[in-house]
């Protein structure tokens, strides 16, 4: 799989270097004044389990193998025990196959699907919901120092969002370290992406905080819960049922975060106040 590494104290960031991912646009201004525009581009690529299609996503493109495994993972259509013989992307197709050595249940679960509040991939398996009650994530302190470090450290990286804007931004962390940030048009897909590298690296979750720019609903405290990291945080805000499955699953759930402000709706207990803010304010 690719490797890209602009940002040397990160393992994996931003793919600022593929220009493919964008495209220029002549369009006018406020001022009526004709300029080149740059855009992001958005294309369809298809996921195969076996010789199963299972879906059909619009992606930016870039890193197509850790999205299919991602999706695939957080559905539950494939197990951590599942051993995966070969990932094969075909860019003419616009499509990747992950082949197990053993056959996988997709069948069963393409017939039961619910329709969810996300942007372009807006579908989760009935089961994936279900499976929620059995999760009960490891409990993970969080000083607010972390996250003041990683509001700002991760507002100022250099990104596709900052250059050309229209997509989202997901950042796996430790304490206050950003290690791996993806990005893409749904804020899904950028999760999806972390929880394939996560999968392909076998990398632990336990003591990661995941970082994302969109909203907290109820798909993505699962996807995080099903990818066993403890501690999600956003800049958006949160839906209700989101906030509810977070408690059930003894998640840290973390909201509104802009430089030193924030809102904790689960797992409050776990919070550090390591930061006098009247003293830094002053």
């Amino acid at each position: 799989m690719s490797k890209n590494k602009n940002h040397t104290d990160m393992i994996l960031g931003p793919n600022l270097g593929d220009r493919s991912l964008v495209s220029t646009i002549s369009g006018q201004d406020q001022k009526g004044k004709i300029s080149d525009f740059t855009v992001i581009e958005e294309r369809p690529l298809s996921i195969f389990l076996n010789s199963q299609e299972i879906v059909t996503a619009m992606t930016i493109g870039d890193y197509p193998e850790y999205l299919a495994l991602g999706f695939l993972r957080n559905q539950n259509l494939l197990k951590s025990e599942d051993q995966i013989t070969r990932i094969d992307y075909d860019d003419d197709l616009k499509a990747v196959i992950v082949r197990t050595e053993n056959e996988t249940n997709y069948e069963q679960k393409l017939k039961r699907k619910i329709r969810t509040s996300g942007c372009a991939v807006g579908t989760v398996f009935g089961d994936m919901m279900e499976s929620i009650e059995e999760v009960n994530l490891p409990i993970c302190e969080v000083r607010t120092s972390w996250l003041y470090t990683l509001s700002r450290q991760i507002n100022q990286i250099k990104s596709l969002y900052l250059e050309v804007g229209a997509i989202h931004g997901t950042v796996l962390c430790k304490e206050d370290k950003a290690l791996v940030y993806m990005e893409d048009v749904g804020r899904h897909n950028a999760v999806d992406k972390i929880a394939g590298w996560m999968f392909h690296n076998k990398s632990e979750a336990v003591d990661k905080i995941l970082y994302t720019t969109g909203r907290l609903t109820s798909e993505m405290i699962v996807k995080c819960a099903n990818m066993g990291v403890p501690v999600l945080v956003s800049r958006s805000g949160f839906t209700a049922w989101g906030v509810e499955l977070a408690k059930t699953t003894n998640m840290t759930l973390i909201g509104r975060l802009r430089g030193n402000r924030f809102t904790c709706l689960s797992g409050a207990d776990r919070l550090v106040y390591d930061v006098d803010l009247k003293e830094k304010n002053d």
